[in-house]
């Protein structure tokens, strides 16, 4: 007897992990069917990289109104939702939508998956829990959150919130929650060029200095199969986290270095100097008429790389099968298909 197709919804399909996870179910056999959530159909049919996946059913719409899309009936019957959708935005300007999307619209899934009767894997991010002033810290499930480290950095912040507020929901409601905390993921078909760009700019000189600090990433082939298998799991944990690589911003840069002989630069600042550089460069951005944004980083990126960043897990990999695959080789994997890919890299 053949098993039976199983329908999920999803949301964030469009992007780099939604990628990534609709991939890997194509190459399982194509036993589950997915229906992302879009905002926009004729943006989500225009990219080249879906054509093959087999997605006949589109729900249009967004996670903060589900009142609009709720009875689709291409969603009328599912079996889970993989919600990824996120405002990613490391930035204090704007920073109420940050809130409401990442908080709101993840609530918003656990009530439609309580009305579904379905799992909900929830992919939160490792920085919830894995945030450190020094090297060799590390969290794994049962750390605490990481409230006072991350309060003055809204996408963190807003994540720490909505996964608190989401547990509490679902165990009021009787869901199933999941929630996967990876921490930066990298690995090729980055098609919108968000996740890499700190890659992108260092292979086209645009990093203007490094400062010391750490950087923790993870390879998205092996936690888009992560999340796959936690959907399915018959008894799976409330929370995992996706250990990576963790090392020194020094060492990050000199794996890019490996892979395409671009040389990183040679300025080191120390932090509160970048930080310094960097808020005055946003504030002449905002009174220099036809400049639209400061050329370096935000401020708040210049402080979370001043950081150090680390989970561990005590059960994805018995659970999960989950398992990182060497860094170099994943950055191999990454420069390789930006040089192929991105307008400004290609040869």
């Amino acid at each position: 007897m053949s098993k039976a197709r199983k329908t999920f919804l999803m949301t964030g399909a469009s992007g780099f992990l939604g990628r990534h996870i609709l991939e890997h179910l194509q190459h399982l056999g194509g036993d589950s069917k997915i229906v992302p959530l879009v905002r926009n159909q004729d943006a989500w049919q225009d990219q080249e990289w879906n054509k093959e996946l087999g997605v006949d059913k589109l729900v249009q719409g967004s996670i903060a109104n589900t009142d609009q899309w709720v009875n689709d009936p291409a969603i009328k019957k599912i079996d889970g939702i993989f919600h990824l959708a996120a405002l990613v935005r490391h930035s204090r300007t704007d920073k109420e939508e940050v809130y409401e999307t990442n908080i709101e619209g993840t609530l918003n899934m656990v009530r439609l998956a309580a009305t579904k009767k379905c799992r909900m894997v929830y992919v939160s991010t490792s920085g919830t829990v894995g945030v450190f002033d020094k090297r060799n810290e590390w969290a794994d499930e049962h750390g605490p959150y990481r409230d006072k480290q991350v309060a003055k950095w809204p996408y963190y912040d807003s994540k720490v919130k909505a996964e608190r507020a989401a547990r509490k929901l679902a165990d009021e409601l009787g869901v199933s929650l999941v929630i996967l905390r990876p921490p930066a993921m990298l690995g090729p078909g980055d098609h919108r060029f968000r996740s890499t760009s700190h890659v992108i700019r260092y292979l086209r000189g645009k990093l203007p200095f490094l400062i010391r600090g750490g950087i923790h990433f993870v390879d998205i082939r092996d936690a888009a199969q992560a999340m796959v298998v936690a959907m399915d799991h018959g008894e799976p944990k409330p929370s995992y986290n996706l250990s990576g690589v963790a090392c020194t911003i020094d060492s990050f840069f000199k794996m890019v270095e490996n892979a395409s002989g671009v040389k990183p630069p040679k300025m080191h600042l120390p932090q509160s100097v970048a930080l310094a550089v960097a808020n005055t460069s946003k504030g002449l951005a905002k009174v220099i008429p036809g400049v639209k944004e400061s050329p370096l980083p935000d401020p708040v990126v210049i402080e979370m790389a001043g950081k150090f960043w680390d989970v561990r897990s005590r059960y994805a990999a018995s659970d999960l099968g989950f398992v990182n695959r060497n860094g170099q080789e994943t950055i191999d994997d990454t420069v390789r298909w930006l040089m192929d890919n991105h307008e400004s890299l290609k040869s």
